[in-house]
């Protein structure tokens, strides 16, 4: 049979069920066999986070393209919240942001080999669950050096490398594991040819493509721009970690908290030949808006829109996918006892130059993230537009499941469990570059109270100024094109004095 037919879905997930020992997901990992035994009332707590989606992007928060048909769905017996935002901009900040309850300016995970501060590994949403099974998993480099932080209080945390499939690239996950971001670089600069068809080891680059291609031919066909990847090592296919999931589930003790971190959409975008082109022909049309100061380099806008396209498709696989995991576990009754929640660590930037989530800015496509959750025996949907936060999380699932909040997270209860907090202020913090132990002398902060929105940028050269402030009505002007910042004063001084204060507050622990 040629390996350039095209595989159906069928045919595909036979071929991930078969794979050899390393790649199938559920019959490798050293797991056990522990019962599915329900040890007291308590509900389970599943947290299901797809890397890098924006609630920007996604049709079940108001997108033009159809990229979440199955959480479309699934939203009409979930609470969906509309205006939910990051502690951060991307996946270090974001991710602890959501497991300790508190932002980044106090956890202080900041930087690219950044980590917590040493009280919260023993704070967070395990110790928090401490009377539940705990159980852990992610696809990001960035999030598992976090778990790493926290493994003495995880009960099973799953090899990051074990979902992977098992190519050459894997190796750097498992013999380095405590430097694998500066590991990687060097396997990518060394061993992986480029577009140009070259790399810095002529001879050993093109060596490890022939026997890396020999490994995974059979999928090929599946993936037109390539098998998903985390950056450029460490290829996976979703299915194999879903099926994982869905098997573990059904098998360990009950009451259980699930943290499962996947990588789609993350860049590559490299789709299934389903959802390839599948907007090719939409003529989506995105708001053309002025090149940001901040940009570390200007996109062109053909680029970013070329890309968008790709992001969004990527969407549409990983949307596919969470209504597969919802299904069975709806089907084996794993979801009879169980609170889901669907969220994300950050969202994606197409706009203003700026691809990605790696710059200083915190508009909204890269701060608002999705959060549906799901709640056992709920039929109906309720929608809220109250401002929240990745922080509100800890704090709502330990007060659903009968226990005290604890008093360290910075997060409140969301609505509906608890009273509308209508002119509660969300913050966003960004500070990629400033020293975690020292005071915060650069970084980037946004505040939303009711209608508003502030930026504050300190600390950059950009424009000769030292802080950068704009304001957006997000309600009036969801693009954030109308800069408000003269006009309204009054206003942009209430918040910035709000946001100076409390960024003096988390100063003040590392004053000399």
């Amino acid at each position: 049979m040629s390996t350039n037919r095209p595989v159906s879905r069928r045919d595909f997930l036979k071929l991930v069920g078969a794979l050899p020992l390393g790649w199938a997901a559920a019959k490798t990992l050293p797991f056990g066999n522990a019962r599915n035994n329900i040890q007291s009332g308590h509900p389970n707590v599943l947290i299901v986070l797809f890397d890098a989606l924006s609630a920007y992007d996604m049709s079940s928060y108001g997108f033009d393209r159809a990229t979440t048909p199955n959480i479309n769905r699934l939203a009409q017996r979930a609470i969906r919240y509309h205006n939910h935002f990051s502690g951060g901009n991307w996946t270090k900040p974001g991710t602890a942001s959501l497991l300790t309850g508190v932002l980044p300016w106090t956890h202080r995970a900041l930087n690219l080999n950044g980590r917590v501060s040493a009280p919260f590994v023993e704070k967070n949403i395990f110790t928090a669950f401490k009377d539940y099974y705990r159980v852990a998993y992610t696809h990001n480099g960035f999030a598992n050096q976090l778990l790493f932080q926290f493994e003495s209080v995880i009960d099973e945390l799953i090899p990051r490398e074990s979902l992977f499939l098992k190519t050459y690239d894997a190796l750097v996950s498992s013999l380095f594991r405590n430097d694998e971001d500066i590991a990687s670089i060097s396997w990518i600069r060394d061993m992986k040819v480029n577009e140009e068809g070259s790399a810095y080891s002529l001879f050993l680059s093109h060596v490890f493509e022939t026997l890396e291609t020999r490994q995974i031919e059979n999928l090929k066909p599946r993936f037109p721009r390539g098998i998903p990847a985390t950056s450029q090592v460490n290829p996976y296919v979703l299915e194999t970690a879903i099926d994982a999931v869905t098997n573990r589930l059904v098998e360990i003790p009950q009451p259980f908290l699930g943290y499962f971190h996947f990588m789609p959409p993350h860049h590559p975008y490299r789709t299934t030949v389903e959802f390839f082109e599948a907007f090719k022909d939409d003529r989506l049309k995105p708001v053309e808006k002025p090149p940001e100061i901040l940009a570390r380099k200007i996109i062109s806008q053909p680029s970013l829109e070329r890309m968008r396209t790709e992001y969004d498709e990527f969407i549409l696989y990983a949307d596919s996918e969470f209504g597969r995991l919802f299904n069975a576990l709806e089907t084996s009754g794993v979801l009879d006892n169980t609170w889901l929640i669907l969220t994300s660590d950050h969202g994606e930037m197409f706009e203003r130059g700026i691809f990605g989530h790696g710059s200083k800015v915190l508009y909204e496509p890269v701060i608002r993230i999705p959060l549906l959750i799901f709640k056992p025996g709920r039929t109906a949907g309720l929608d809220v537009y109250e401002p929240t936060s990745a922080v509100d999380v800890l704090p709502t699932f330990a007060h659903v499941t009968g226990q005290e909040p604890p008093a360290w997270s910075e997060g409140r209860v969301l609505p509906p469990f608890a009273p509308d907090s209508p002119d509660r202020g969300v913050f966003a913090v960004q500070a990629i570059d400033s020293d975690p132990n020292a005071p915060l002398t650069q970084g980037s902060v946004s505040l939303v109270r009711e209608n508003y929105k502030l930026h504050y940028y300190f600390g950059y050269d950009e424009n000769n100024r030292e802080d950068i402030v704009k304001l957006f009505d997000i309600e009036s002007d969801p693009e954030e094109l109308t800069d408000l910042a003269q006009t309204k004063k009054g206003t942009v001084d209430e918040l910035l004095d709000e946001v100076k204060t409390k960024l003096a507050e988390a100063n003040k622990p590392y004053l000399q």
